[in-house]
């Protein structure tokens, strides 16, 4: 007997229809991805939900009645398991880094391949972080810039252990991958990860996987 796939649940919020129906179209033509709705609008993203329940959230940025960046934030006061993945045209380091403050787990540009954005989707379901190249490195000037400082030396802070995790955070992996490569338990790797955080000043993963690129640890 054929095992039935559990699909990942997404709502595309993007105020053009045609790149609604055109995300779609190509998303269901996937065997693990159901598109549970379209919005139009951020209100409507917010409404929509919380109503279905997504697990992941395709969201442009500007949009009428409510733009992007307040629907994310919205949407993980709702339900902080949602993860949302930022996709829009703009590359600009105060948008970038306002939709990472508000709940993004990835940033993506609308000019990313299909095959690219159907990895995103699957790997921000699992808990990883994807990048637009071409905003990664200005995201982390901003962070340094907001710090004050350039990026400390990782060498300073880190155990050995923790610069384990934090190289294969930013080569994408999850939890449950990084504590087979280890050989370590979730629970270890979630305390590293917090314990990495807190050495460097980050407030989250993203940031993390930023990092570890921008310092060439990935």
């Amino acid at each position: 007997m054929t095992s039935q796939v559990e699909k990942i649940k997404v709502l595309i919020a993007d105020d053009h229809q045609i790149v609604r129906q055109g995300l779609r179209t190509f998303l269901e033509l996937q065997q693990d991805i159901v598109v549970v709705g379209e919005a139009g609008d951020g209100l409507t993203a917010v409404e929509m939900s919380r109503q279905h329940e997504p697990q992941v959230v395709l969201m442009d940025l500007v949009m009428p009645q409510m733009d992007g960046v307040e629907a994310i934030r919205r949407i993980k006061t709702l339900n902080g398991n949602i993860k949302i993945i930022a996709l829009t045209s703009f590359s600009e380091d105060d948008k970038v880094m306002t939709a990472i403050q508000s709940g993004a787990s990835s940033y993506l540009l609308k000019d990313v391949t299909p095959d690219d954005l159907v990895d995103a989707i699957r790997a921000t379901h699992r808990g990883e972080v994807r990048l637009s190249q071409s905003v990664t490195g200005k995201l982390m000037e901003q962070i340094a810039r907001q710090s004050g400082s350039e990026s400390p030396d990782p060498a300073i802070y880190l155990t050995a252990r923790e610069y384990d995790v934090i190289r294969l955070v930013g080569q994408g992996r999850g939890n449950q991958e990084i504590a087979e490569s280890l050989f370590i338990s979730d629970k270890t790797v979630k305390t590293h990860v917090s314990n990495i955080l807190r050495k460097l000043n980050l407030t989250d993963r993203t940031q993390l996987a930023i990092y570890a690129i921008k310092n060439k640890l990935a």
